[in-house]
C-alpha cells in the first residue's frame, strides 16, 4: 500500500517545515492541494530536497475546465501521476438529480483528456456527495452510474452517516484512491473541528484497510482538516496505519 500525507493538513505551517517533517517520519510521498502550485518551483524544490514525490494532487474544478491542458502541464511538472477534482463550493454545487447528472457530465468531458495524459483522474468526495436526492439516489451514485472514478475520502463517508466498508465494497471497481480520516467521538476535539489521528477517533482501521487491500486499492493519503499540531498528527497516524 502506498501512503501519501495531504498537504492541505499542514497548510497553516511552512511547506519546507512540513516536508522535511513528513519525509522525516518515514512518509516517501505527499499529495498537493491546488493553493501549493501558485508557487510550483517552491513545491518542486521542497519535495525534492527531502527525498518525496507528488504522487497526486487536488486542481480546482474552474481550472480543469478552463485549460485542461495546462493542468495536464503542471501534473507533468511536478511528477504527479494522479489529478483529482477536490470541492465544490455551496454556491455553485448541484442541488438536483438533474443537476448532479449535468456535473457528471462536466467532469466526464475532463476526464478523456487527462487519462490519455497517463494521469489517473476522479473526483474527491464531502459528506454533501451522500445526502439523498430522492428514491434513496445519492450524488455518488449519479457519479458512479457515469464512470467518475473516485478518491474516497473515507472520514466523510462516515460523517455523512454511511457504513464505511459498505461504502468501499459499493464504489471498489471505481476507487483510484483513499483518503484515511478518522473522526473523534461526538462532541470531543472540538479545537480541531471533530477529527481526530488515524487509530485515535471512531473508525477501525484494521477491517477498513482490509476491505481497501481486497478492492485493489493501493494508494491511500492520510488527512486530517484541522490538527492543532501537524507533527503529532502526521505520526500518530503513519505509526497506526503502518503498523495494520
Amino acid at each position: 500500500m502506498n501512503l501519501s500525507y495531504q498537504l492541505y493538513s499542514s497548510r497553516n505551517w511552512p511547506l519546507s517545515d512540513t516536508l522535511k517533517m513528513v519525509s522525516d517520519i518515514g512518509y516517501k510521498e505527499v499529495e498537493a492541494y491546488a493553493a501549493l502550485f501558485d508557487n510550483v518551483d517552491e513545491l518542486k524544490t521542497a519535495v525534492a530536497e527531502n527525498g518525496l514525490t507528488v504522487s497526486s494532487c487536488h486542481m480546482d474544478i474552474s481550472a480543469l475546465e478552463g485549460d485542461v491542458d495546462a493542468c495536464i502541464a503542471l501534473g507533468n511538472d511536478v511528477g504527479t501521476k494522479r489529478i483529482y477534482g477536490p470541492y465544490l463550493n455551496e454556491d455553485i454545487r448541484p442541488k438536483t438529480k438533474a443537476e448532479w447528472e449535468a456535473f457528471a457530465q462536466r467532469l466526464m468531458a475532463i476526464k478523456p483528456s487527462i487519462e490519455a495524459a497517463g494521469f489517473v483522474f476522479g473526483w474527491h468526495n464531502h459528506d454533501f456527495e451522500f445526502v439523498d436526492l430522492g428514491d434513496g439516489v445519492t450524488p455518488m451514485d449519479i457519479l458512479a452510474d457515469a464512470g467518475i472514478p473516485f478518491e474516497l475520502d473515507l472520514g466523510w463517508v462516515h460523517v455523512a452517516g454511511f457504513d464505511v466498508i459498505e461504502t468501499i465494497k459499493k464504489y471498489a471497481p471505481l476507487i483510484r484512491t483513499a483518503h484515511i480520516k478518522d473522526r473523534a467521538p461526538e462532541g470531543e476535539k472540538t479545537d480541531e473541528d471533530g477529527w481526530a489521528d488515524a487509530g485515535a477517533g471512531v473508525l477501525d482501521w484494521a477491517p477498513i484497510m482490509a476491505a481497501l487491500k481486497d478492492a485493489g486499492i493501493t494508494h491511500c493519503v492520510i488527512e486530517h482538516d484541522n490538527p492543532s499540531d501537524h507533527e503529532r498528527f502526521a505520526r500518530a497516524s503513519y505509526e497506526h496505519i503502518t503498523s495494520l
